[in-house]
């Protein structure tokens, strides 16, 4: 089972979101970045925070490192320890966890929630939504916004979208081009 766990189709090598649910769709990947962008940086705080295995915790860290989303420097000499440090590409996720936080929000009654997204300045709640940096459309309409192949589309990717390229409206259930 293992094995067939590990396959994937040749479509998903390319596949942006199937290429970065690989890298950091794992639970505690998420939630070492989570704590991450809340200030911590070294070891021992992942682990009191998390509650995570000290091998499990190595592990995710040295990949988060490999993948280049943290940044491994010395902050002890004597022995040597380490800190781990958001990059810019580690940042640059900070949106996505939000927006993983909002949905979950969004289905919680108010009373329930445990951690909500405030201004800093004023305190206020704040309700994110995805939006087209052009325009500053909501994204969330799957009528409006659909995705389709690309320029660096593989076979699998343009057979599922219909070869169609950007500014090409297609319908993904019809796999035609309108």
């Amino acid at each position: 089972m293992a094995a067939r766990a590990n396959r994937m189709r040749l479509e998903d090598r390319t596949c942006p979101l199937s290429t970065t649910v690989r890298q950091v769709g794992e639970w505690w990947t998420l939630l070492i970045l989570h704590d991450a962008f809340d200030g911590y940086t070294r070891f021992d705080q992942f682990q009191e925070s998390l509650g995570i295995s000290s091998s499990m915790l190595t592990t995710r860290l040295k990949t988060l490192v490999a993948d280049g989303l943290l940044e491994r420097r010395p902050y002890q000499q004597g022995p040597t320890r380490y800190e781990y440090v958001l990059t810019d590409l580690g940042r640059s996720l900070r949106p996505v966890l939000v927006a993983l936080a909002a949905w979950g929000n969004s289905r919680l009654a108010a009373e329930d929630r445990t951690m909500v997204l405030v201004d800093a300045a004023t305190g206020e709640e704040v309700e994110p939504v995805v939006v087209d940096a052009a325009t500053g459309d909501r994204l969330d309409d799957s009528e409006a916004y659909v995705f389709t192949a690309g320029p660096a589309a593989s076979g699998g990717m343009l057979a599922r979208y219909g070869g169609a390229g950007p500014g090409v409206r297609r319908d993904p259930r019809q796999g035609a081009v309108k």
